[in-house]
C-alpha cells in the first residue's frame, strides 16, 4: 500500500468519525461559555483571597 493510498484510508475513515459527531447548539456552546468564564473569575477570586491571607500571616511572622 503506497504512502498516497494510506493517506486516503486515514482521511475517509477520520471523515467518518466526524459525521458521528454530535456538534453542541449555540444555546450550549453560549452556557457552557459562561460556566467556564464564571469559573475563572470565582477561582481567580478565591486565589486572591488565599493570597492576601498568606501574605498578611507571612508580614505578621516576619515582625
Amino acid at each position: 500500500m503506497s504512502p498516497i493510498d494510506k493517506l486516503a484510508t486515514y482521511l475517509k475513515g477520520a471523515n467518518e468519525e466526524l459525521r458521528k459527531v454530535v456538534w453542541p447548539t449555540k444555546d450550549e456552546t453560549i452556557q457552557a461559555t459562561i460556566v467556564v468564564i464564571a469559573m475563572s473569575i470565582g477561582l481567580a477570586a478565591f486565589f486572591w483571597v488565599l493570597d492576601l491571607i498568606f501574605t498578611k500571616a507571612l508580614s505578621y511572622l516576619i515582625k
